[in-house]
């Protein structure tokens, strides 16, 4: 069978986009390459930012892009007193690092992506008690997905959501998807064909399921069948599939905790699982693809980079690394060289074929958000707002390093030569030439 040398769409046909929209978590192809004009390579808090816009509450959540509407998904807590929180983290068993909120409204923002205007707040859903989540985690994390004028959102086993973007009315709404996430949710959901994925890695319960684009109703739901790490927190995991074609056939691509899985997404049957060969478990990055190989990173306790062949039945594994794998940031590949940024700061290139170490050079900072390669370059996006570029190449080439005020946890959104990065409190929309402002 012969293998593919460039990365394969993620997007069926049915649901294909255009070059000046950016559908879902990490872009049309789901795997951070910018489309259309370049992107500015150089900006700070005043230069090159053409407008800044407040979001209500707190999310990381990248935007999605349709028109000249960023839709974004946020959480407006209800602060608890002190003595609340107490109360509240003293039924845990383990509280490190967790937070607790009071009452959430999860909410959808529309954003006019030519002036920055906030155009329309939807309440989606509300929560009365939410679990505690990470300390560096949101309510509103995972990113949704835009498909045929239908935003579909999916707040983790606080419910999933279809909103139409014209009417802005809820089309179906579903609550009854529960696991405990034990960190708060994370992955992101899918569209393929007329379905709507979305992983469900909980302590509790761990399955892959369906839903009918139209209703919400449910199609699949495949539980996951590798053997599980004895202990509960080591079950759960938060990363998003992505869809390869084999052979003329589309297969769905699921990391979970401990394995990857491949699943027809038609059906859910399970067609073939790898295990990571270690304790591998919050599993986050997204999965990239390219040379007949899809690129899983394993996350936690220390994160393993796995090169495996989706399109064969023998040995699956071609080759794997172990230093500075991040953990939470995805991979980005262009041509035969994988990029990464571990969450400490510290920048690989690989060869993507062999795994062999091309350079390595310590960025500094931490680091949760995606790359993207846009024009010639690839950025990266640390913890407390800056963004480094560099020139791919088999040596490190550092071209600029641009510093906002906030801090930036979500992966970046670009189109029609605008960066949109959401910071803490705002989303920035980075763009060059005579519109470009300071705030």
């Amino acid at each position: 069978m012969t293998r593919l040398s460039i990365v394969v769409p993620l997007l069926s046909a049915a649901v294909a986009m255009a070059a000046d929209e950016w559908p879902q978590f990490r872009g049309p192809d789901g795997q951070g390459h910018v489309r259309g004009p370049a992107i500015p390579v150089t900006w700070s808090a005043t230069d090159n930012v053409r407008w800044k816009t407040a979001i209500p509450g707190h999310g990381h959540a990248s935007p999605v892009i349709t028109g000249n509407v960023a839709w974004l998904i946020t959480a407006v807590e209800t602060p608890l007193s002190a003595a609340e929180q107490k109360k509240r983290l003293s039924k845990l068993k383990n509280s490190n690092g967790l937070e607790v909120s009071g009452k959430l409204s999860l909410q959808a923002v529309a954003v006019d992506i030519v002036s920055g205007k906030q155009l329309h707040v939807v309440e989606l859903l509300q929560v009365a008690e939410p679990e505690p989540i990470h300390v560096l985690n949101s309510y509103a994390s995972p990113t949704p997905v835009l498909a045929a004028g239908r935003l579909y959102v999916h707040f983790g086993t606080y419910g999933t959501v279809c909103l139409d973007t014209s009417t802005r009315k809820v089309v179906w709404r579903r609550t009854d998807i529960n696991v405990d996430h034990q960190n708060g949710p994370g992955s992101s959901p899918i569209v393929w064909n007329d379905l709507l994925i979305v992983h469900c890695d909980g302590i509790d319960s761990q399955f892959v399921t369906a839903l009918k684009l139209n209703d919400g109703s449910d199609q699949w739901k495949s539980r996951r069948s590798g053997k599980m790490n004895a202990r509960p927190e080591f079950r759960k995991a938060y990363s998003t599939p992505v869809i390869v074609d084999v052979a003329g056939e589309d297969v769905l691509i699921s990391p979970g905790a401990d394995w990857t899985y491949a699943y027809d997404p038609a059906t859910g049957r399970e067609l073939w699982k790898e295990p990571y060969g270690q304790l591998g478990f919050s599993t986050v990055p997204r999965p990239v693809v390219g040379h007949g190989l899809v690129y899983v990173c394993t996350s936690y306790m220390k994160s393993r980079l796995l090169a495996v062949r989706y399109d064969s039945s023998g040995d699956r594994v071609a080759w794997q690394s172990d230093s500075q794998i991040p953990k939470k940031p995805s991979l980005m590949l262009v041509g035969d060289a994988l990029y990464f940024v571990s969450d400490g700061g510290v920048a690989t290139c690989l060869d993507a074929l062999t795994g062999e170490q091309r350079w390595r050079q310590r960025l500094g900072g931490q680091y949760s958000a995606s790359p993207i390669y846009a024009g010639k370059f690839v950025y990266f996006f640390s913890q407390d707002g800056k963004t480094t570029v560099i020139q791919p190449g088999t040596t490190f080439k550092k071209v600029a390093v641009n510093q906002l005020d906030e801090a930036l946890m979500a992966s970046p959104a670009a189109v029609n030569g605008a960066l949109f990065l959401r910071g803490d409190k705002h989303l920035y929309c980075i763009q060059a030439g005579d519109d470009a402002a300071g705030s």
